[in-house]
């Protein structure tokens, strides 16, 4: 994989928010099931296999922009609906989430999905978080709920667009899968990546996304599992 001999480092902008540390006696320590660290939504590993990490729940508003593929939009909701939020989708296409949103929550409704420009407050708190997921296509108009405290954006675009350098300097952290080689140099120009970095996107395998976030770069591998695959298939850049 072009990706995996790309720099990696650790990519703080994905770590979700720092709680104050537990001590528990040395003889317990068997019992811990649970893994330990930064809270957040597991997107997939890096390059040597570490798991990464974004936190969307957060006291700040937090936008998020993934030019990629459906498959790893809807891999990211189920993983934040497992995580006890709520996840709101605006989509013009609801046949292709329909089938994620009864299966997500065993008959609860933490996926719900609205028609465009028709998201209505979702109250958030930080006691229950929200993802709005906008999967409005490449020309999506400007959201009528927001990012804000406790409440994130991820908006989905399957390429560049007009709009995509607006976004894309808005938000917080920007993920970037197989592009064109003319895309792949307007995204080089607007996050500011190597040329190396330019160059891999238009070779990346399915599932690899290049995340962003200020200065700093990470590259994930996403790979689903047993009953993701089950329900979404393999990953796949295109739908």
């Amino acid at each position: 994989m072009s990706a995996a001999r790309a720099p990696i480092g650790r990519l703080r902008g994905l770590l979700g928010p720092r709680h104050a540390g537990h001590a528990v006696p040395t003889d317990a320590l068997g019992a811990l099931s649970l893994p330990v660290g930064d809270d957040g939504v597991v997107i997939g590993d890096d390059a040597e296999g570490r798991p990464q990490i974004v936190g969307f729940h957060r006291p700040v508003p937090y936008e998020v922009l993934l030019i990629g593929g459906l498959w790893t939009a809807q891999v990211l909701a189920l993983r934040t609906a497992g995580t006890g939020a709520r996840v709101a989708v605006e989509t013009g296409r609801g046949q292709a989430w329909t089938t994620l949103a009864q299966a997500a929550g065993a008959g609860l409704e933490c996926i719900t999905l609205h028609d465009v420009g028709r998201v209505p407050p979702t109250g958030a708190t930080v006691g229950d978080p929200v993802l709005v997921v906008r999967d409005c296509g490449m020309r999506p108009p400007r959201g009528r709920v927001v990012a804000s405290p406790w409440q994130s954006v991820l908006t989905l675009l399957p390429y560049m667009s007009p709009v995509a350098p607006r976004l894309m300097r808005a938000a917080s952290l920007v993920g970037v899968q197989r592009v064109s080689p003319g895309e792949a140099e307007q995204v080089g120009r607007i996050l500011g990546l190597s040329r190396a970095e330019s160059e891999a996107l238009p070779t990346l395998a399915d599932g690899v996304t290049l995340w962003c976030s200020g200065r700093e770069r990470q590259w994930v591998m996403t790979v689903g599992t047993d009953a993701e695959s089950g329900l979404l298939g393999v990953a796949r850049r295109m739908d």
